[in-house]
C-alpha cells in the first residue's frame, strides 16, 4: 500500500482518535515494511479545518467549487462586472453550502467544529477556487492545514499537503516559489508606517539658515522586506512544525505507556484470580484432609469397639 493511499484513510479519522489510529496503522505494517511504518509514524495530525475539507473532499463536494475557480479567474480577466458579480454570488452560494455540509459531517463524527473553524474552512475552499494549484491540494484529500488566499497569484502550499509527491498538479507550473501569505502580509504593514511617518518637509524659509536641511529618507526595498519576512515566515513554520512533531511523539508515548499500563493491570487480574482459584484449591485439599482425618479416627474407634 502507497503512503498516500495509508494518509488519506488517517485524516479522515476524528482528530481525538488520530493518534491512536496512526499507532494501530503503523504497528499493522512494521513487520512487512518500516519504511512506510516510519513515514505514517511521522504523518501529522490535521487541523480542525483540514479534517473537515478532507472529509468534503472524499464525498467529491468539493469538485464543483474547483470547477467553478477558472470561470471566475477568466471574468476577472475580462474585467466584465456583471459576469463577476454573478459569479461572486455563485461562489458565496456554494462555500457557504460546503462548509455547512462540512459542519455536518464533523458532528457525524463525533467532532463538532466552532465558528472559527468553519471560517477556515470557507477560506480554504475560497482559495482552491481562486488558485489551480490549491485546487488540486484540496482535492487530494491529504491537507493537513487550512489554505488562505490574499489576493496574490499563488496560494502558499508549503506544509499543506501529507504527502507533496502524490499531489504534482499541485505544484506545476507555479513558476516561481508562492509567496507565504504571512510573509506578505507583514510586508505590506511594514511599508505603510514607513510611508505615513515620513515627516513632512518644512518651508526653507521657516528654518534658519544655518540649520543643516534633512536629507532624503533611506528608501524602503520592498523585496528586501519580503525576504526577510518569508525567512521569518519559514523560521516560524518550522519551529511550529517541530512542536507539532514534538506534540505527537508525546501522545505516541502516552498511548504506549497507556496501553502498557493496561496489559500490567491485566497480568495484575490474572495474577489475582490465580491466587483465589489457588486459594480456594487449598482450602478444598485442607477441608478432604480434615474429613480424611475424621474418618480415620471413626475407624480406629470402630475397631476398637469390636476388638472388646
Amino acid at each position: 500500500m502507497e503512503f498516500a493511499d495509508v494518509a488519506r484513510e488517517l485524516l479522515l479519522v476524528a482528530p481525538a482518535d488520530f493518534v491512536r489510529e496512526r499507532t494501530a496503522r503503523q504497528r499493522a505494517v512494521r513487520g512487512n515494511d518500516r519504511a512506510l511504518a516510519t513515514r505514517i509514524g511521522g504523518l501529522r495530525k490535521p487541523a480542525p479545518a483540514a479534517w473537515v475539507v478532507d472529509l468534503l473532499a472524499h464525498e467529491g463536494a468539493l469538485d464543483e467549487a474547483v470547477a467553478l475557480g477558472p470561470t471566475i479567474r477568466q471574468a476577472q480577466a475580462d474585467a466584465d462586472p456583471d459576469a463577476i458579480r454573478q459569479l461572486r454570488r455563485q461562489r458565496s452560494a456554494v462555500v457557504a453550502a460546503l462548509a455547512e455540509t462540512g459542519a455536518d459531517r464533523a458532528a457525524d463524527a463525533g467532532h463538532p467544529v466552532t465558528p472559527a473553524v468553519l471560517e477556515q474552512v470557507r477560506a480554504t475552499i475560497e482559495a482552491a477556487m481562486a488558485d489551480p494549484h490549491a485546487g488540486a491540494a484540496v482535492r487530494s484529500g491529504l491537507l493537513v492545514r487550512p489554505l488562505e488566499n490574499a489576493g496574490f497569484d499563488a496560494v502558499d502550499l508549503d506544509g499543506a499537503l501529507a504527502d507533496p509527491d502524490a499531489v504534482p498538479e499541485a505544484w506545476s507550473g507555479t513558476g516561481a516559489e508562492p509567496v507565504p501569505i504571512a510573509s506578505a502580509r507583514s510586508a505590506r504593514s511594514a511599508r505603510k508606517p514607513s510611508r505615513a511617518s515620513r515627516p513632512a518637509k518644512p518651508p526653507t524659509e521657516s528654518k534658519p539658515k544655518s540649520e543643516p536641511q534633512p536629507g532624503p529618507e533611506p528608501r524602503v526595498d520592498p523585496a528586501a522586506e519580503r525576504r526577510a519576512a518569508r525567512k521569518a515566515e519559514s523560521l516560524a513554520r518550522t519551529e511550529s512544525r517541530d512542536a507539532d512533531a514534538a506534540l505527537d511523539a508525546a501522545e505516541t508515548d502516552l498511548e504506549r505507556v497507556e496501553d502498557h499500563r493496561a496489559d500490567l493491570e491485566r497480568q495484575l487480574a490474572d495474577a489475582t484470580a490465580e491466587v483465589e482459584r489457588a486459594t480456594r484449591t487449598r482450602d478444598d485439599a485442607e477441608a478432604a484432609s480434615d474429613r480424611a482425618r475424621e474418618l480415620l479416627r471413626a475407624a480406629q474407634r470402630h475397631r476398637r469397639d469390636v476388638g472388646h
